[in-house]
Protein backbone atom coordinates (compact mmCIF):
# COMPACT_ATOMS: atom_id res chain seq x y z
CA UNK A 1 0.00 0.00 0.00
CA UNK A 2 2.79 2.30 0.81
CA UNK A 3 4.72 1.60 -2.26
CA UNK A 4 1.58 2.33 -4.23
CA UNK A 5 0.92 5.92 -2.86
CA UNK A 6 4.50 6.41 -3.11
CA UNK A 7 4.42 5.26 -6.88
CA UNK A 8 1.26 7.45 -7.20
CA UNK A 9 2.92 10.58 -5.88
CA UNK A 10 5.95 10.24 -8.12
CA UNK A 11 3.75 9.55 -11.01
CA UNK A 12 1.75 12.80 -10.55
CA UNK A 13 5.37 15.00 -9.98
CA UNK A 14 6.36 13.46 -13.43
CA UNK A 15 3.05 14.53 -14.94
CA UNK A 16 3.42 18.10 -13.10
CA UNK A 17 6.79 18.31 -14.69
CA UNK A 18 5.93 17.07 -17.67
CA UNK A 19 2.61 19.68 -18.05
CA UNK A 20 5.24 22.44 -16.81
CA UNK A 21 8.08 21.89 -19.52
CA UNK A 22 5.36 21.91 -22.00
CA UNK A 23 4.14 25.29 -20.99
CA UNK A 24 7.72 26.60 -20.92
CA UNK A 25 8.19 25.43 -24.62
CA UNK A 26 5.15 26.52 -26.06
CA UNK A 27 5.98 30.14 -24.38
CA UNK A 28 9.35 30.69 -25.13
CA UNK A 29 9.53 28.59 -28.42
CA UNK A 30 6.17 27.42 -29.34
CA UNK A 31 4.42 28.92 -32.94
CA UNK A 32 1.56 32.02 -32.61
CA UNK A 33 -1.00 29.09 -33.20
CA UNK A 34 0.47 27.12 -30.43
CA UNK A 35 0.74 30.20 -27.87
CA UNK A 36 -3.13 30.95 -29.01
CA UNK A 37 -4.71 27.12 -28.22
CA UNK A 38 -2.23 27.05 -25.03
CA UNK A 39 -3.85 30.08 -23.89
CA UNK A 40 -7.29 29.28 -24.55
CA UNK A 41 -7.43 26.02 -23.04
CA UNK A 42 -5.77 27.49 -19.82
CA UNK A 43 -8.24 30.41 -19.86
CA UNK A 44 -10.94 27.91 -20.48
CA UNK A 45 -9.93 25.63 -17.02
CA UNK A 46 -9.19 29.21 -15.17
CA UNK A 47 -5.49 29.36 -15.37
CA UNK A 48 -5.53 32.63 -15.57
CA UNK A 49 -2.41 33.69 -14.25
CA UNK A 50 -0.36 31.72 -17.09
CA UNK A 51 -2.67 33.02 -19.61
CA UNK A 52 -1.15 35.95 -19.43
CA UNK A 53 2.44 35.64 -20.61
CA UNK A 54 1.11 33.64 -23.75
CA UNK A 55 -2.04 36.01 -24.72
CA UNK A 56 0.55 38.83 -23.88
CA UNK A 57 3.01 38.00 -26.50
CA UNK A 58 -0.06 37.36 -28.94
CA UNK A 59 -1.16 41.08 -28.71
CA UNK A 60 1.82 42.35 -31.42
CA UNK A 61 1.09 39.22 -33.81
CA UNK A 62 -2.93 39.16 -34.05
CA UNK A 63 -3.05 42.82 -34.34
CA UNK A 64 -5.78 43.47 -37.07
CA UNK A 65 -6.54 40.07 -37.04
CA UNK A 66 -10.22 38.27 -35.94
CA UNK A 67 -8.67 36.82 -32.99
CA UNK A 68 -7.75 39.89 -31.53
CA UNK A 69 -10.91 40.73 -30.14
CA UNK A 70 -11.10 37.49 -28.71
CA UNK A 71 -7.75 37.90 -27.50
CA UNK A 72 -8.35 41.21 -26.20
CA UNK A 73 -11.19 40.35 -24.09
CA UNK A 74 -9.59 36.89 -22.20
CA UNK A 75 -6.30 39.33 -21.28
CA UNK A 76 -8.38 41.85 -19.56
CA UNK A 77 -10.39 39.72 -17.88
CA UNK A 78 -7.39 37.36 -16.82
CA UNK A 79 -5.93 40.36 -15.24
CA UNK A 80 -9.45 40.99 -13.29
CA UNK A 81 -9.67 37.72 -12.03
CA UNK A 82 -6.07 37.68 -10.88
CA UNK A 83 -6.60 40.76 -9.12
CA UNK A 84 -4.75 43.25 -11.10
CA UNK A 85 -7.02 45.60 -11.39
CA UNK A 86 -5.23 48.66 -12.94
CA UNK A 87 -4.29 46.51 -15.19
CA UNK A 88 -7.53 45.04 -16.14
CA UNK A 89 -9.18 48.87 -16.34
CA UNK A 90 -6.52 49.50 -19.09
CA UNK A 91 -7.05 46.71 -21.20
CA UNK A 92 -11.15 46.45 -20.94
CA UNK A 93 -10.76 50.09 -21.91
CA UNK A 94 -8.82 49.36 -24.71
CA UNK A 95 -11.06 46.68 -25.64
CA UNK A 96 -14.35 49.07 -25.78
CA UNK A 97 -12.75 51.55 -27.91
CA UNK A 98 -11.21 49.25 -29.92
CA UNK A 99 -14.43 46.75 -30.48
CA UNK A 100 -17.39 48.67 -30.14
CA UNK A 101 -19.98 46.87 -31.35
CA UNK A 102 -18.75 43.74 -29.38
CA UNK A 103 -21.10 41.41 -28.56
CA UNK A 104 -18.67 41.51 -24.99
CA UNK A 105 -18.44 45.31 -25.33
CA UNK A 106 -21.44 45.69 -22.38
CA UNK A 107 -19.82 43.57 -19.83
CA UNK A 108 -16.51 44.79 -20.67
CA UNK A 109 -17.51 48.71 -19.83
CA UNK A 110 -19.17 47.18 -17.06
CA UNK A 111 -16.32 45.38 -16.14
CA UNK A 112 -13.67 48.16 -16.79
CA UNK A 113 -16.05 50.32 -14.28
CA UNK A 114 -15.31 47.42 -11.31
CA UNK A 115 -12.09 47.47 -11.92
CA UNK A 116 -11.33 50.54 -11.40
CA UNK A 117 -13.95 50.95 -8.30
CA UNK A 118 -11.74 47.37 -6.76
CA UNK A 119 -8.77 49.70 -7.35
CA UNK A 120 -10.05 52.28 -5.61
CA UNK A 121 -8.43 52.77 -2.34
CA UNK A 122 -10.06 54.04 1.14
CA UNK A 123 -11.02 58.08 1.52
CA UNK A 124 -8.09 58.78 3.15
CA UNK A 125 -5.99 58.20 0.11
CA UNK A 126 -4.92 59.85 -3.27
CA UNK A 127 -8.70 59.04 -4.97
CA UNK A 128 -7.77 59.27 -8.61
CA UNK A 129 -9.21 55.23 -9.25
CA UNK A 130 -12.18 56.95 -7.94
CA UNK A 131 -13.00 59.87 -9.86
CA UNK A 132 -12.27 57.00 -12.83
CA UNK A 133 -14.66 54.72 -11.55
CA UNK A 134 -17.33 57.10 -11.57
CA UNK A 135 -16.78 58.50 -14.28
CA UNK A 136 -16.58 54.61 -15.86
CA UNK A 137 -20.09 53.65 -13.89
CA UNK A 138 -21.67 56.84 -15.31
CA UNK A 139 -20.99 55.82 -18.72
CA UNK A 140 -22.16 52.32 -18.54
CA UNK A 141 -24.97 53.31 -16.64
CA UNK A 142 -26.34 56.34 -19.58
CA UNK A 143 -25.44 53.86 -22.08
CA UNK A 144 -27.30 50.99 -20.80
CA UNK A 145 -29.85 51.80 -18.31
CA UNK A 146 -31.51 48.67 -19.03
CA UNK A 147 -28.51 46.26 -18.35
CA UNK A 148 -28.91 43.06 -15.98
CA UNK A 149 -26.28 44.49 -14.27
CA UNK A 150 -27.49 48.51 -13.42
CA UNK A 151 -28.67 47.28 -10.18
CA UNK A 152 -25.07 46.73 -8.68
CA UNK A 153 -23.56 49.34 -11.28
CA UNK A 154 -25.39 51.77 -9.48
CA UNK A 155 -24.67 50.35 -5.99
CA UNK A 156 -21.16 50.38 -6.64
CA UNK A 157 -21.93 54.53 -7.82
CA UNK A 158 -23.37 55.27 -4.41
CA UNK A 159 -20.39 53.36 -2.19
CA UNK A 160 -17.84 55.68 -4.50
CA UNK A 161 -19.88 58.64 -4.04
CA UNK A 162 -20.11 58.23 -0.05
CA UNK A 163 -16.02 57.70 -0.33
CA UNK A 164 -15.60 61.13 -1.58
CA UNK A 165 -18.17 62.84 0.64
CA UNK A 166 -16.41 61.49 3.82
CA UNK A 167 -12.79 62.23 2.31
CA UNK A 168 -14.24 65.94 1.21
CA UNK A 169 -15.85 66.04 4.95
CA UNK A 170 -12.77 64.68 6.55
CA UNK A 171 -10.51 67.80 4.69
CA UNK A 172 -12.72 70.21 6.28
CA UNK A 173 -12.76 68.89 9.73
CA UNK A 174 -9.24 68.60 9.52
CA UNK A 175 -8.84 72.55 8.99
CA UNK A 176 -11.45 72.87 11.87
CA UNK A 177 -9.01 70.98 14.00
CA UNK A 178 -6.12 72.25 13.23
CA UNK A 179 -7.56 75.76 14.07
CA UNK A 180 -7.47 77.41 10.42
CA UNK A 181 -10.56 78.53 10.87
CA UNK A 182 -10.94 80.69 7.73
CA UNK A 183 -9.50 77.61 5.13
CA UNK A 184 -12.21 75.20 7.50
CA UNK A 185 -15.14 77.37 6.51
CA UNK A 186 -14.33 77.47 2.65
CA UNK A 187 -14.00 73.94 2.58
CA UNK A 188 -17.37 73.05 4.72
CA UNK A 189 -19.22 75.31 2.46
CA UNK A 190 -18.11 73.87 -0.27
CA UNK A 191 -18.72 70.38 0.88
CA UNK A 192 -22.38 71.76 1.49
CA UNK A 193 -22.79 72.82 -1.72
CA UNK A 194 -21.43 69.35 -4.08
CA UNK A 195 -23.00 67.22 -1.15
CA UNK A 196 -26.47 68.31 -0.29
CA UNK A 197 -27.96 65.22 1.12
CA UNK A 198 -24.84 63.70 2.81
CA UNK A 199 -25.40 61.98 5.97
CA UNK A 200 -22.19 64.38 7.26
CA UNK A 201 -24.60 67.41 6.37
CA UNK A 202 -25.21 67.62 10.11
CA UNK A 203 -22.27 68.01 11.45
CA UNK A 204 -20.35 69.58 8.84
CA UNK A 205 -22.93 72.72 9.66
CA UNK A 206 -22.03 72.28 13.36
CA UNK A 207 -18.06 72.62 12.39
CA UNK A 208 -19.08 75.14 9.84
CA UNK A 209 -20.52 77.19 12.35
CA UNK A 210 -18.17 76.24 15.26
CA UNK A 211 -15.01 77.48 12.84
CA UNK A 212 -17.02 81.16 12.10
CA UNK A 213 -18.03 81.12 15.84
CA UNK A 214 -13.53 80.84 16.58
CA UNK A 215 -12.73 83.15 14.00
CA UNK A 216 -15.30 85.62 14.75
CA UNK A 217 -14.34 86.25 18.14
CA UNK A 218 -10.64 86.19 17.67
CA UNK A 219 -10.73 88.85 14.69
CA UNK A 220 -8.89 92.12 14.86
CA UNK A 221 -11.63 94.74 15.15
CA UNK A 222 -12.42 95.80 11.59
CA UNK A 223 -13.10 92.37 10.66
CA UNK A 224 -14.97 91.23 13.69
CA UNK A 225 -18.07 92.59 12.96
CA UNK A 226 -18.74 91.18 9.77
CA UNK A 227 -17.67 87.55 10.85
CA UNK A 228 -19.55 87.77 13.73
CA UNK A 229 -22.95 88.14 11.90
CA UNK A 230 -21.55 85.39 9.42
CA UNK A 231 -21.22 83.03 12.27
CA UNK A 232 -25.04 83.72 13.96
CA UNK A 233 -25.88 83.25 10.37
CA UNK A 234 -24.16 79.97 10.40
CA UNK A 235 -26.23 78.64 13.66
CA UNK A 236 -29.54 79.45 11.82
CA UNK A 237 -28.36 77.58 8.88
CA UNK A 238 -27.86 74.77 11.11
CA UNK A 239 -31.11 74.94 12.77
CA UNK A 240 -33.20 75.46 10.09
CA UNK A 241 -32.07 72.43 8.33
CA UNK A 242 -31.60 69.98 11.56
CA UNK A 243 -33.98 71.80 14.15
CA UNK A 244 -34.17 68.90 16.47
CA UNK A 245 -29.84 68.23 16.02
CA UNK A 246 -28.49 67.71 19.75
CA UNK A 247 -25.80 70.62 18.66
CA UNK A 248 -29.13 72.97 19.26
CA UNK A 249 -28.43 73.70 22.93
CA UNK A 250 -24.61 74.20 22.68
CA UNK A 251 -24.80 76.59 19.57
CA UNK A 252 -27.47 78.67 20.95
CA UNK A 253 -25.10 79.68 24.07
CA UNK A 254 -22.51 80.52 22.00
CA UNK A 255 -24.75 82.66 19.69
CA UNK A 256 -25.79 84.67 22.91
CA UNK A 257 -21.98 85.19 23.42
CA UNK A 258 -21.74 86.42 19.72
CA UNK A 259 -24.31 89.05 20.09
CA UNK A 260 -23.13 89.93 23.49
CA UNK A 261 -19.87 90.25 21.01
CA UNK A 262 -21.26 92.30 18.14
CA UNK A 263 -22.47 94.61 20.58
CA UNK A 264 -19.25 95.19 22.20
CA UNK A 265 -18.07 95.41 18.94
CA UNK A 266 -20.49 97.87 17.53
CA UNK A 267 -19.79 100.39 20.37
CA UNK A 268 -16.25 100.01 20.38
CA UNK A 269 -16.25 100.85 16.13
CA UNK A 270 -19.01 103.63 17.18
CA UNK A 271 -16.35 105.28 19.71
CA UNK A 272 -13.59 104.75 17.43
CA UNK A 273 -15.12 106.96 14.96
CA UNK A 274 -16.65 109.43 17.05
CA UNK A 275 -13.06 110.08 18.42
CA UNK A 276 -11.67 110.52 14.86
Amino acid sequence: MQKFKSFFVFLMMVLLLSSCGEYHKVLNKGKNTEKYKLAVEMYEQGEYKKCIPLFEKLVGPYANKPQMERIQYMISDCYYQNENYSMSAYYFGKFITNYPESSKVEEAAYLAAKSHFLAAPVYTRDQEDTYEALTSYQNFIDKYPNSELIEEANADYDILNKRLERKDYEIAWQYYHREQYSAAIMAFDIFNEEHLASEFKEKALYHRFKSAYYLGMKSIMNKKEERISDAILSQRKLQNAFPESEFIPETEEMVKKLQAELLDTREQLTTISENN
